[in-house]
């Protein structure tokens, strides 16, 4: 196995805080000792956070097993997520800070799982992951991040489930978001869309199931007949054209009519062959 130095993009007051949660909280759990000092448990978590190294790979690079570096992440993100503020104090801080307004957002936080884990699967992403919902300020520092969703949640569900539209009606605070969130939210405005409905194409074709129009030729035993009658149909709407009485069935010809001439070319020479049809 191989092993190489890496550079890990965070500051160290990042560091520093992180070893000092553990520390207290060794203090206060009376374990003083550990394979790893508080300063490399921390180190630890935050490759594994920032990173997403596996937890095989960070056992071998400090040098312990595989259990106890998964312990060692569980238990300071448990003690991370401990000192998160709460939505409500979250807002409050916000609206303190002076922000003009808040901006509101899903992400998925991708995991490894395997086709089984159907309620893991985002399919607006095609991948596994959590649902975690965000909020900003203007200035994209972040205020809330709320816990973790299976992918397949929807923004708008998971919005509801951490009360986070109800929390931002009572305080007031003006929330920008997507449509789902924007539609679902008194506080927060529509971004993108217009008020006005949506435009419908008339349609030019006969629909199935309605009447024909009233110029539209009827089938009839009498071929002289006109559909304009079935304008006074039953169902027939009031638009339609009413019956005109200029329209007469068509009269049969007399048997004394004249004929019609016809004349066909192709005789011989050329000639033009004049034929009668009665």
């Amino acid at each position: 196995m191989l092993f190489y130095p890496a550079a890990l993009p965070l500051s160290r007051q990042t560091l520093d805080y992180t070893a000092g949660i553990i520390r207290c909280h060794r203090r206060k759990i009376g374990s003083p000792w550990r394979k790893l000092n508080p300063g490399r448990q921390a180190l630890l978590v935050l490759a594994c956070l920032r990173k997403g190294e596996t937890f095989a790979e960070l056992a071998a690079g400090f040098g312990i097993g595989t259990a106890t570096a998964w312990r060692y992440v569980n238990e300071t993100v448990a003690l991370l997520a401990a000192r998160a503020p709460k939505l409500r104090q979250a807002l409050r801080d916000a609206a303190k800070a002076g922000h003009a307004c808040l901006v509101i957002d899903g992400t998925l936080i991708p995991i490894d799982r395997v086709a089984a884990d159907r309620p893991f699967y985002s399919g607006k992403h095609r991948k596994h992951g959590m649902n975690l919902q965000v909020i900003a300020g203007p200035g994209g520092d972040i205020v809330w991040v709320s816990g973790p969703l299976p992918g397949a949640v929807h923004d708008l569900t998971a919005a509801r489930i951490w009360g986070i539209i109800a929390e931002l009606a009572a305080c007031g605070q003006l929330a920008l978001g997507d449509r789902a969130i924007s539609a679902n939210s008194t506080s927060a405005p529509r971004t993108g869309g217009g008020t006005s409905p949506p435009h419908r194409r008339t349609p030019t074709g006969r629909m199935p199931g309605s009447a024909p129009p009233a110029s539209a030729p009827m089938p009839s035993s009498n071929p002289g007949a006109s559909w304009a009658s079935s304008a006074a149909a039953p169902g027939a709407p009031d638009s339609w054209p009413r019956r005109s009485t200029s329209c007469r069935p068509a009269k049969p010809e007399d048997d004394n009519t004249q004929p019609e001439r016809v004349i066909v070319r192709g005789g011989a020479g050329g000639s033009p062959v004049r034929s009668w049809r009665e």
